[in-house]
């Protein structure tokens, strides 16, 4: 998973729009064709997802913000799905 390496900066793809939805209580991604609604974990990832940002300093921002340790493997596995999905592309 080369793609998927520390160094990669993830970025919301092209005809998604990430936001706040206080009707939902939750992050959303909006698309043409409807919306994703998001729970806290996928919101918290996503909004770090900003093709500026590594992989790697996500991890480190989860990690620190929470409180939590050996998150890694989970988010690299949350933003595999999302690239499947076409929720994320990897910023060149």
């Amino acid at each position: 998973m080369s793609a998927l390496d520390a160094w990669a900066r993830p970025a919301i793809g092209r005809g998604f729009r990430l936001q706040w939805e206080p009707a939902q209580n939750a992050h959303v991604l909006l698309y043409p064709e409807g919306m994703v609604k998001l729970n806290a974990s996928a919101g918290e990832i996503l909004r770090r997802c900003d093709g500026a940002r590594t992989l790697g300093e996500i991890v480190a921002e989860l990690q620190t913000a929470f409180g939590v340790a050996d998150v890694a493997d989970d988010v690299r596995e949350f933003v595999a799905l999302a690239l499947e999905r076409g929720w994320l592309e990897i910023a060149r």
